[in-house]
């Protein structure tokens, strides 16, 4: 798998006063971990925003600070954006130790069809998005799949505690969350659901022949 390089250099402006970094394309970022001294850094919007992307809060990424002679692995713990526009105002970065278990968060992702669905009484509830996960850094996953197919009827459902990790992963979450679930919709949504096919179907244009006749 492709790297992911970010490069970060020292912050000294802190406080309120980095309103003026992010005038000027650069966004504060915090650096922390275990047992390692916190640290005050910033990086270049547009690089930092690309990064971002491709890592998510998954992949690790190879952070590369000014004098520094070898770069730091971290993690992404957690991004702050302005709630109304979502421009980026700052970032912090977890340093993990190869050798050292951390937790993360990491989505669930549907695979395969549900044989219920085909039902159209029939619909799927998800109740938890994403798994919290203890493992190696090296061993962080995109993401958990979980496979629809075993789901046939009405009322069945997926727990945590059926959702099975490679060896060296453990899941934290409480093994009786409910995950996924085949629910049957209430007659009122199933009422408007056949009235709105009804609506949508096409209507028979009758022939001047029959329009004729009804004259």
């Amino acid at each position: 798998m492709e790297q992911i390089e970010l490069q970060a250099t020292n912050r000294d402006i802190l406080g309120k006063k980095v309103r003026f970094l992010r005038h000027e394309g650069i966004i504060p970022v915090h650096l922390f971990g275990h047992n390692i001294k916190s640290a005050a850094l910033q990086c270049e919007a547009t690089h930092l925003e690309q990064v971002l992307a491709q890592a998510g809060k998954t992949r690790l990424i190879s952070l590369k600070l000014d004098k520094a002679k070898r770069p730091r692995n971290v993690v992404t713990r957690e991004v702050q954006r302005d709630w109304r526009t979502g421009a980026l105002l700052h970032v912090d970065f977890y340093q993990v130790i190869m050798t050292e278990k951390i937790e993360v968060e990491v989505p669930i992702v549907l695979v395969g069809e549900a044989p219920a669905l085909k039902s159209k009484e029939n619909m799927l509830l998800q109740e938890l998005n994403s798994l919290t996960i203890e493992c190696l850094p090296d061993q962080i996953p995109a993401g958990v799949e979980l496979d629809l197919s075993s789901l046939t009827e009405a009322e069945q459902a997926i727990q945590v505690k059926d959702i099975m990790l490679g060896e060296g992963s453990t899941v934290l979450n409480d093994p009786e969350r409910l995950v996924v679930k085949i629910s049957v919709q209430p007659l009122e949504k199933r009422e408007e659901a056949v009235v709105e096919e009804m609506a949508e179907a096409p209507q028979a244009v009758p022939s001047p022949e029959e329009e004729s006749k009804e004259e």
